[in-house]
Formats: structure tokens, sequence, C-alpha cells
């Protein structure tokens, strides 16, 4: 397949999840719905098929080279090395969208740091005990360790 079909087809795949992603955004946090939906993005996003880094460069208007990078740095999936290197789907989707928005602010120079930042943000405030703890802060729970 060609790199233009595959863009395309990887560009579909996208735009269908992202309809399904804008119409989970308007429901409530904690209604079934929403996270049903959120599970048929996931599990579309987990079927696609691992990405060459020609194919990203394409979609995150950046080079390949600089895909390759971004990969070697952990910004970008590895899903398979060998006989090629592909990338995770999911994950470009997810860097995709930061990507966006960052240029959406006027931000086009150091993209690679930007986005790593705000993923390693993004993968705190994913975690569970971090949630717990800021919930029992803002309900005045806990203790005070420093003064």
């Amino acid at each position: 397949m060609t790199v233009m079909a595959e863009t395309q087809q990887l560009r579909d795949l996208f735009s269908q999840v992202e309809e399904i992603e804008s119409v989970a955004d308007t429901l409530p946090e904690h209604d079934q719905r929403r996270s049903r939906l959120i599970g048929v993005v996931e599990r579309a996003l987990a079927q696609a098929p691992p990405v060459r880094p020609v194919v990203a460069g394409e979609l995150l208007d950046l080079t390949e080279k600089t895909v390759r990078a971004w990969a070697q740095e952990g910004v970008l999936t590895v899903s398979h090395t060998s006989p090629r290197m592909l990338l995770d789907a999911s994950r470009l989707h997810q860097v995709l969208h930061l990507v966006a928005d960052l240029r959406r602010a006027g931000k086009h120079r150091g993209l690679l740091d930007e986005v790593y930042r705000r993923l390693a943000d993004q993968a705190l405030l994913d975690r569970v005990d971090l949630a717990t703890s800021l919930a029992q802060m803002s309900q005045g729970e806990g203790r005070v360790v420093r003064e």
C-alpha cells in the first residue's frame, strides 16, 4: 500500500474516533455511556495496524527523521522494530492531539519537549493513587506531613 493510501486510511480512522470522542465529551464524567464510547475508541485504536514512521510523519506534519527521533525518546511507542520500525497507532493518535493543540496555541518549536512533558503529566494524572490523594486533600482528609 502506498504512503498516501495508508495516510488516508489512518486519517479516516482518526476522524471516526474523534467524532466518537466528541460525543463522549458531551456526557457527564461518570456516565456509563461515556465510558462505553471511550471503550469503543480504545478498541478501535487497539485494532489499528502499526504505523510506518513515514506515515506518522505525514499525519504529524514532521519529517520521518523527526518521527524516528521521537520514537527513540519514547514520545511515540514502537510496536515493532524488525524487520522495520512500526509505531503504535493509539499513542500516535494521542500525540497527534497534543501536537495539534500546541500548534493552535502558536507553538511550533520545541514540540518534542512540550509533548513529552504533557504525556508525563497525563501519566501522573492517570494514576489511581494520585487521584485518591487529590480527592482526599480536596475533602480536607489526611494529615499534614510538613508545616
